[in-house]
């Protein structure tokens, strides 16, 4: 079939409600995985993207683009955005569904068509957040029961690898999952990993809790001495995901890796993926290993960690990440994006990759973060002529 037949067999009329399975989508500027088509042409055939070409004058669309760029729907593999929608001050908890359908529109809004929503097993108050056991369940229930959303929600499984009731929660939950699920693995003991200098977790869960200095102080050193007593718990939950992880049942992420150290271990245990590192020795360690790596939008954005620890931009422009993900902030995914390509950092097409096909390879998803046919149509379109972009569309394959 010519390319020109693509086209014409999907050329229809369809209600402003929903886009159909088959549509064509005209004069976008489409950001293909090495190059930019200024003025392009997106068929789609039962919702996967049939071809990508320029916009020929004797070819019509079903919709003009007038001139916004398309790229694929972005891929967010750690989003805890969906935590602070159920509690967005402390004691005025919302209604988990409700809080998932307005998240859900903050996804949207910003480009997002595949997320991860973290769910955290571990018991206690973290970094001045509550999470339970039983909270890490009702997430998983709710984003699985989710059904056919406006998007396609998914879970990061996260483990405090020091929590032995989440522990036994993860495994009991990924006891009879199929497919790989994606987990992460973490250890937020001030002193170490992301925390290195205590100083800012004191400064953190002082705002988090209301908490003067001295007391701040005092917390720490209870939960050193607290969590100091949990390496056998730690020891076991390593031992589980790396047995999990060499038999393929999970797809196993390193959360915080401080040092190369690090990066060999979580290697050896069958780690595929390096999330936020917190050194540029444990990045370069991980690309050297040939690991993803994981870098959060909102250090990008800003410039810096907000706790010390590595500079996203910096390890982007040193070719050391392959990834963004929202962290807490999903708005701040395509503002990254665009600050990157501004900073002439990065160009356009590399900078999208960060947020679009580098986290699908992050998460194992070879079906899409890509505008090349046999690929799902999901897709954003952007409207990028002022300082922000601004999210004007976003079409999710087959609705």
């Amino acid at each position: 079939m010519t390319m020109t037949e693509v086209f014409e067999r999907t050329v229809q009329h369809w209600p402003l409600a929903a886009p159909p399975a088959d549509y064509v989508l005209g004069h976008v500027r489409a950001v293909l995985p090495d190059r930019v088509i200024d003025d392009a042409m997106v068929a789609v055939r039962g919702g996967i993207i049939a071809a990508v070409e320029p916009h020929r004058p004797a070819l019509s669309a079903d919709v003009d683009g007038e001139g916004l760029l398309c790229i694929p729907g972005l891929v967010d593999t750690h989003s805890d955005g969906l935590e602070k929608e159920r509690l967005p001050r402390p004691g005025a908890e919302l209604p988990m569904e409700f809080a998932m359908l307005s998240f859900e529109g903050k996804l949207r809004a910003a480009g997002v068509t595949t997320v991860f929503h973290g769910a955290g097993f571990e018991q206690g108050m973290g970094r001045g957040v509550p999470r339970t056991v039983e909270d890490a369940v009702l997430f998983c229930d709710t984003i699985e029961g989710r059904g056919d959303g406006l998007l396609d929600h998914r879970i990061l499984y996260r483990l405090d690898v020091r929590s032995a009731e989440g522990l036994a929660a993860l495994k009991e939950r990924l006891a009879d999952k199929s497919g790989v699920p994606l987990v992460s693995h973490e250890d937020h003991t001030p002193g170490q990993g992301q925390y290195t200098e205590r100083a800012y977790y004191e400064r953190y869960i002082r705002g988090a809790r209301g908490l003067t200095a001295d007391e701040a102080t005092l917390q720490v050193d209870n939960l050193i001495i607290e969590r100091g007593r949990k390496l056998a718990v730690r020891d076991e939950a390593m031992g589980w995901l790396a047995r999990e992880a060499h038999a393929a049942r999970i797809r196993l992420l390193g959360h915080d890796p401080t040092s190369a150290a690090e990066i060999d271990e979580l290697v050896a245990r069958g780690g595929a993926v390096a999330e936020f590192p917190t050194t540029a020795a444990a990045a370069e360690a991980a690309r050297d290993r040939g690991l993803p790596v994981v870098m959060g939008a909102p250090n990008v954005l800003r410039g810096g960690s907000h706790n010390g620890n590595a500079s996203g931009r910096e390890l982007i422009e040193r070719g050391l990440v392959t990834s963004i993900a929202s962290d807490y902030l999903p708005s701040s995914l395509l503002a990254a994006v665009f600050r990157l390509v501004e900073d002439s950092r990065v160009g356009l097409d590399a900078a999208v990759a960060l947020v679009t096909s580098g986290p699908a390879a992050v998460a194992g998803l070879p079906d899409r973060g890509r505008l090349q046919p046999g690929l799902r149509a999901d897709l954003a379109l952007i409207d990028a002529s002022g300082r922000w972009p601004v999210v004007r569309t976003v079409l999710v394959s087959g609705r």
